[in-house]
């Protein structure tokens, strides 16, 4: 949906699952700089694997102001990956002139995101998407390629498996926003 341009700047909120997806895309489109925001330092490593070459904890530091200072005034491509409104507000805010604002988090029915409108000025857009525009029929057998490559890091997004009796294990650790992807094995326990 962003149309990542080769030589570009991106910075990605949220390293979950699909923020980790649009941080590998990012990378497998061009860009020279895939910068992953999160809280928790683990998702952050996994980043690194999907083609991060830049990782801030915003657990401690301003997010905006750290992907401005990392960049020389805010980035090309922000995809927001959360869902919050506090993030989608960032995601805006750190790019920089001309820049796109990409909401790809769920962010709950009836929350409202303020921006200010002399950002606007400066050829600022936003958007959001779904499954990023994805046409299937054009796009999956090219997805399957890039897996077949190495390029397209599927196999990086599970941190887990886990049998369905320990169905209940699973929803506990998903609440700890530690894990990427959990595979349930439907095999015999």
């Amino acid at each position: 949906a962003a149309k990542v341009e080769a030589g570009s700047t991106v910075a990605v909120l949220g390293c979950g699952g699909i923020g980790l997806s649009a941080i590998n895309g990012a990378a497998v489109a061009g860009a020279s700089r895939v910068i992953a925001i999160d809280t928790v330092s683990s998702k952050l490593d996994i980043a690194r694997e999907m083609g991060a070459t830049d990782t801030i904890n915003a657990s401690n530091v301003d997010a905006v102001e750290a992907v401005k200072e990392l960049t020389g005034g805010g980035v090309h491509y922000s995809f927001e990956a959360i869902g919050a409104k506090k993030t989608a507000e960032q995601s805006f805010q750190m790019l920089r002139a001309g820049g796109l604002a990409t909401i790809i988090g769920m962010i709950p029915f009836g929350t409202k995101i303020e921006l200010h409108g002399a950002d606007f000025l400066r050829d600022r857009k936003i958007q959001g998407t779904s499954m990023g525009g994805n046409r299937f029929r054009v796009d999956m057998p090219r997805l399957l390629e890039l897996w077949r490559q190495g390029r397209l890091k599927l196999d990086t997004l599970i941190s887990g498996r886990i049998k369905l009796n320990e169905i209940n294990e699973g929803f506990d650790n998903l609440k700890s926003g530690a894990p990427v992807r959990q595979l349930i094995d439907f095999g015999v326990s």
